[in-house]
């Protein structure tokens, strides 16, 4: 297996678990934005009013998007796994 098949598949690998995360990651970001605005705007500098909503969308996303995330990532342990048998 030569250098450039690893880094092949690392990239891929990168790509995938960027590409599964970035659901959870952009959701989590927004709520934050929206949250910290609300703050500033009345003042209210409560620590549990920043996490409460962003497990709450950290789990609804997890909900509807699961499925297809794990879908992605059997797909390419698949991929990966039926590649061996070329080597």
């Amino acid at each position: 297996m030569s250098t450039d098949i690893v880094v092949g598949y690392l990239g891929g690998m990168f790509q995938i678990a960027l590409q599964i995360a970035m659901p959870l990651l952009v959701a989590t970001l927004a709520v934050g934005l929206l949250i910290s605005v609300f703050q500033v705007v009345t003042q209210i500098q409560e620590m549990t009013l920043t996490f409460v909503p962003k497990i709450v969308v950290s789990i609804a996303v997890l909900a509807i998007a699961g499925p297809w995330m794990l879908n992605v990532l059997v797909e390419f342990a698949i991929q990966t796994i039926s590649s061996i048998k070329h080597f």
